[in-house]
């Protein structure tokens, strides 16, 4: 969090800091002329403090170290990644050029979201992903806020590293991070612990990354957040015919949401998916619903 506080205005850090447990804070929403947006064990707390425009560029100032240009790759799609691996979604006018966002100007609203790892919650699950001294391809089923990038992150840890308990040793894995969000790069480097072994691809559209991938760092493992296209699912299977083992995460409640979208088809046609993991967050952040194996 102090990471985060050097960068608000002080009538801002004197809200957030009024919380007896601010540094359990999980987002924190700014907008201009409307109250300050605190998000904490999932349960929102609106605070008495009415963002001002000047409020608003002096975060984007600080934020940007008073050269907005010098990020206008991250703005245009939608966010900043700071110094700790933390996001500042971005909303305003977006400038359009040729068909697609150039930058956002006028910024009206923020969502900086706090990055936290927890490193060893995905131990558990590990036996039902590693299989021997091979991989099982998964796919992680969530709604959002379910800590489906949290265990993801720590998957990708684990089979990075080797994990000890089942004797298995680490493999090359690359993770595609569309969002900046398992790795949380900050100027090139991981802010968060993704395992030795790791190569990244930052900001790099998933379907794009996963043939680079296969082409020049010969992973034997690819890690992507957010699967949903018919792109996405090609380079999925290119890699699965190319020997190399996936890891995935798609949004959804239930199993049967794989099997009611036609983008899957493929992959469920190919039997490349051995394991599905479904969260959710009825006993907390990061609930194991079910296991299913296929």
């Amino acid at each position: 969090m102090d990471r985060i506080i050097r960068f608000l205005s002080k009538p801002i850090i004197d809200e957030v800091k009024s919380d007896r447990d601010f540094k359990s804070i999980e987002e924190i929403r700014i907008a201009i002329g409307k109250p300050i947006i605190v998000l904490k064990n999932n349960k929102e707390i609106i605070k008495n403090y009415r963002v001002t425009a000047e409020d608003m560029k002096s975060i984007i100032q600080r934020v940007s170290n008073y050269s907005i240009y010098a990020f206008e790759e991250e703005i245009k799609q939608g966010y900043i990644t700071i110094e700790g691996g933390h996001r500042i979604g971005i909303s305003g006018q977006c400038v359009i050029e040729n068909g697609a966002v150039k930058t956002i100007k006028h910024i009206g609203s923020i969502n900086i979201r706090v990055a936290r790892e927890v490193i060893g919650c995905s131990n558990k699950l590990m036996k039902e992903i590693i299989d021997g001294n091979r991989i099982n391809n998964t796919i992680i089923i969530s709604p959002p806020k379910c800590g489906k990038t949290t265990l993801l992150r720590d998957i990708t840890r684990n089979i990075s590293n080797g994990y000890a308990p089942l004797k298995f040793e680490g493999k090359r894995t690359t993770v595609i991070d569309e969002r900046s969000e398992i790795a949380s790069c900050y100027r090139g480097i991981p802010q968060m612990n993704v395992g030795i072994r790791t190569d990244i691809y930052d900001n790099c559209i998933k379907s794009q990354g996963i043939i680079m991938a296969i082409r020049t760092m010969a992973p034997e493992v690819v890690v992507c957040d957010e699967i949903g296209t018919n792109k996405d699912i090609e380079a999925l299977i290119m890699a699965y015919n190319s020997g190399v083992n996936v890891i995935v995460t798609i949004h959804g409640n239930e199993v049967e949401d794989i099997y009611k979208r036609p983008v899957f088809k493929d992959i469920l046609d190919n039997k490349m998916i051995k394991k599905i993991i479904v969260l959710s967050n009825k006993d907390g952040i990061g609930t194991v619903e079910s296991i299913i194996t296929l």
